[in-house]
């Protein structure tokens, strides 16, 4: 099983999945009771500014899982990487090809 490294550089691969998915990604502060709130109708999600490259990635990661990933809408990298987190994640992320 791969392991993701919890660096800047994966955060940004993460945040270009939801780029390519039409996602915006803001991060602001609020009260979250899980970190994180989605506004499904315009595709926007928001992370509570004050967590680390950490517990912004594990935050992109749950939202991940709750999302449909169109692989068809993913540059090569992306892929890739998608496919990385696939393998690393115990949940199953829904994703249509």
């Amino acid at each position: 099983m791969a392991v993701l490294n919890f660096t800047k550089t994966t955060l940004h691969k993460i945040e270009q999945i939801f780029q390519e998915q039409d996602y915006t990604i803001r991060y602001e502060k609020g009260n979250f009771q899980s970190g994180y709130c989605i506004v499904e109708n315009n595709k926007i999600v928001i992370v509570n500014k004050f967590f680390d490259t950490e517990g912004r990635i594990n935050c992109l990661l749950d939202i991940l899982s709750m999302i449909i990933v169109m692989e068809d809408r993913l540059s090569e990298k992306s892929k890739i990487f998608f496919k990385q987190i696939l393998k690393s994640q115990e949940f199953k992320i829904k994703q249509v090809a």
